[in-house]
């Protein structure tokens, strides 16, 4: 019975999820999605550049209902901490959470590799943190932990190691897309090693070279000016391949199509989206975003509000409505600003 609560509450949070993620990008592309594995032990290792957002892509189109690894302050307060807990995520402490949390997390590696053994699916971001930077940062150590605790623990465990890569068209841009890179997965039993360090610097480098095959991979030494000149190219962020090949070629010969300028129509739209949402878009402006200090929380904080005060706001709007002229100009008017709202993110 309670299983299936569980499942009943991820599937329902799930579907929101998703119709929020529609509304909110104008294009999500999931690439290679259909080769995941769908009844094998799983561990998904992406790279972390836009804080819950990169969770939430995962969660709702990669097929299987995971587990995460997620840093421990978002947990500090009980009611959020028992929410994320039931939306399966787990707190990983790190140093500065407090070197006395640090001994928590063997509970919460132990907890995957038992999940791990039960064939579900495990997700970690090993950058250890997120950065909006087009960039593979290095890996830190956690997730092999995981690995290798797992097959020590399980010897049979068929544990299958999937890398993600995000690829933003604009992290913290509204309306932006993105496209989500699945690789090949690799059975985690073929970095065995007597002994364990080798083993471990063998499936971070491996790792690390898949992320960056799978997502833009700006080395860091010419970060700021490689960027500014791929941006004033027009690049394509959604093709990591492309990218990738003209970074390497020293930026030479590389086609990129421009974006279209929206002209007159788009800022007209923008007008009556903004009309629309007057209410939801006046508390982001002047209430929520003014207080944001890491930019990587930017599309977080926005997408809260979207599928939070957003749908509030139009109850509100359709009861006035149906109160004052009835029920057909209360869904009319509803309608109308459901469509502008697609306009304004699709167009």
């Amino acid at each position: 019975m309670k299983k299936g609560l569980e499942l009943f509450w991820l599937h329902a949070i799930r579907t929101y999820l998703r119709i929020g993620l529609f509304f909110y990008f104008k294009k999500v592309e999931h690439v290679n999605q259909d080769a995941l594995p769908k009844h094998k032990p799983v561990l998904f290792l992406a790279n972390h550049q836009n804080a819950l957002i990169d969770a939430l892509l995962i969660a709702t189109k990669c097929g299987r209902f995971s587990y995460f690894l997620t840093r421990a302050a978002v947990f500090k307060k009980p009611l959020v901490s028992k929410i994320l807990h039931s939306l399966r995520m787990f707190p990983v402490y790190r140093i500065r959470d407090g070197w006395n949390t640090l001994t928590h997390n063997n509970s919460v590696f132990n907890n995957c590799s038992v999940l791990l053994h039960k064939g579900e699916a495990v997700t970690i971001f090993p950058e250890g943190s997120h950065n909006i930077k087009r960039t593979v940062r290095p890996l830190s150590k956690g997730f092999t932990r995981i690995v290798f605790d797992t097959l020590e623990k399980y010897p049979n465990t068929d544990l299958q190691l999937v890398p993600i890569g995000f690829n933003f068209e604009k992290a913290e841009g509204f309306p932006s897309q993105v496209a989500v890179y699945y690789g090949k997965a690799i059975s985690a039993k073929a970095f065995l090693d007597a002994n364990r360090n080798i083993a471990v610097n063998r499936l971070k480098t491996m790792v690390h070279a898949e992320l960056t095959q799978l997502t833009t991979h700006i080395p860091i030494e010419a970060y700021e000016s490689t960027l500014e000149r791929l941006e004033g190219m027009g690049t394509d962020f959604l093709n990591p391949k492309a990218v990738n090949a003209c970074i390497a070629n020293d930026l030479l010969d590389c086609q990129f199509n421009r974006p279209k300028k929206s002209g007159v129509f788009g800022q007209v739209i923008n007008v009556l989206f903004v009309c629309g949402l007057i209410a939801p878009y006046g508390i982001w402006k002047i209430v929520v975003k003014p207080k944001i200090d890491e930019v990587e929380f930017v599309s977080t904080f926005r997408f809260a509000i979207a599928i939070t005060v957003v749908p509030m706001w139009l109850l509100f709007i359709a009861f006035m409505l149906f109160s004052l002229y009835g029920w057909h100009v209360a869904i009319g008017v509803v309608l109308i600003i459901l469509t502008v709202t697609l306009l304004r993110v699709k167009a």
